[in-house]
């Protein structure tokens, strides 16, 4: 019937329109700082939430297809939201429009996972994953610049054109650079993604172009000094890890593990023959040997930022009222309304924050339900790998702990947990999920 044909054509267009707002949703969430501190200054602030509204529009595009927004994790965390939301109002801070932010941070975003992971297919996965691979060289050589560059060029203007730079403490007088993002942790956190794309493809190389992935691997590679991050060259190896492990699973996969064993030395030995590799070597070991001794060394900082990070959300918050501080409370935001200045309210850690806005009782349920969830990617995507589909079991190389623990209070941290989560449930799709 023409009223048939009408709906079906109407929903697979919603269908289409859905998947590219998410393919603009990444762009701007890898480039979004770009236009707050290069082209768009004068527009810092409003562009920090410019993925709002855009994720609104995705909801609404997504219904619209005839999908269903609730499930088990959407409906428990919403649940937990509104009531959380009830009591910041009646016993928290009682500030409107901090309630809001946190509402906003705790379950807009949270929806994509579940559109992504519905909408995209595993070929929309690895499409992203190469376009990923593609721009690391550029990535690399803006993250060569501002690391080279004083804070006060153009390359490291900090956010709103901030000529104190973008910059965060490195070493040797060198600072960690942001790339194109507004933070060095969003810089970081791309890198940590495109490695995890990059394994992958060095397991299944017939998928990507063979100059674009040993360019990708090269930059990937230089990146990790040129950072001086101690979190992304921990990145690096865990997803070489997972890497090492789906390579044990055929006979072609360990063919592909031993060439790269083979290609990858002499790739380090020729960016080791680049001075400004060995500069950017010679710093990073120089953080490594200041943080060694401040934090007692790499296994310690990773236990304490980890573990601790968990343990302190019980340990923290034990004088904190039962209903919590209030949604939002431990955002940059809420520091800005309610003290006029930026600070953590509520402690750094992300598990430390939601307990201490929502309280024990709320908290705990919101953080184990994302530990749920997280655990549920772990093993569908380990049982993926088992049939044959390394993909999301790499991606959680990356993933996993985005989803459990990844911070939400900032902008950038929140929306690759939420791309993150996205990108493991679409990869799990064998079929192609526009086919029907």
């Amino acid at each position: 019937m023409p009223e048939v044909a009408f709906i079906n054509d109407y929903a697979r267009g919603a269908d289409r329109l859905t998947r590219r707002l998410i393919y603009l949703y990444i762009f701007l969430l890898f480039f979004e700082g770009a236009l707050r501190k290069w082209f768009l200054p004068f527009l810092a602030g409003p562009l920090t939430i410019i993925r709002d509204p855009l994720m609104i529009v995705i909801i609404f595009t997504y219904l619209s297809a005839g999908y269903r927004l609730l499930n088990f994790y959407t409906l428990t965390l919403l649940a937990f939201g509104l009531a959380s939301f009830v009591l910041t109002l009646g016993l928290g801070h009682q500030n409107l429009l901090v309630d809001i932010f946190g509402l906003r941070t705790l379950l807009l975003h949270f929806f994509l996972i579940f559109i992504a992971g519905n909408v995209l297919s595993r070929s929309d996965v690895e499409k992203i994953g190469r376009y990923c691979v593609y721009i690391l060289p550029l990535m690399t050589l803006i993250i060569g610049l501002q690391f080279y560059s004083p804070q006060s060029a153009w390359i490291n203007r900090g956010v709103g054109g901030d000529m104190e730079g973008a910059g965060f403490s490195g070493a040797m007088g060198y600072m960690r650079p942001s790339g194109t993002f507004s933070f060095t942790n969003g810089s970081v956190t791309y890198f940590s993604l495109a490695a995890a794309f990059l394994f992958y493809f060095l397991s299944e190389p017939s998928k990507i172009n063979r100059i674009a992935l040993i360019a990708g691997f090269g930059s990937a590679v230089a990146a990790i000094p040129l950072s001086i991050s101690r979190t992304y060259m921990v990145q690096f190896a865990l997803s070489g890890f997972f890497f090492v492990l789906i390579s044990l699973r055929s006979a072609r996969a360990t063919r592909n593990l031993g060439v790269f064993l083979l290609i990858s030395p002499v790739i380090v030995i020729l960016l080791s023959t680049l001075e400004f590799f060995q500069t950017s070597l010679t710093v990073l070991t120089t953080r490594f040997e200041a943080a060694n001794s401040s934090e007692g060394g790499l296994d310690s900082s990773i236990s304490n930022r980890f573990l601790g990070g968990m343990t302190r959300a019980f340990t923290e918050n034990s004088h904190l009222p039962w209903h919590g501080e209030g949604l939002g409370m431990g955002t940059n935001v809420a520091a800005t309304i309610l003290t006029g200045g930026r600070s953590f309210l509520l402690g750094e850690g992300e598990w430390s924050r939601v307990v201490g806005e929502m309280g024990p009782f709320l908290g705990i349920g919101t953080v184990l339900l994302r530990a749920i969830l997280s655990f549920h990617l772990l093993i569908a995507g380990s049982l993926a790998a088992l049939r044959g589909n390394a993909l999301p079991f790499m991606l959680l190389s990356f993933g996993f702990l985005k989803v459990l623990q990844g911070g939400w209070s900032q902008p950038t941290s929140h929306g690759f947990s939420m791309i993150a989560g996205g990108l493991i449930i679409a990869s799990l799709n064998d079929r192609d999920v526009h086919a029907a």
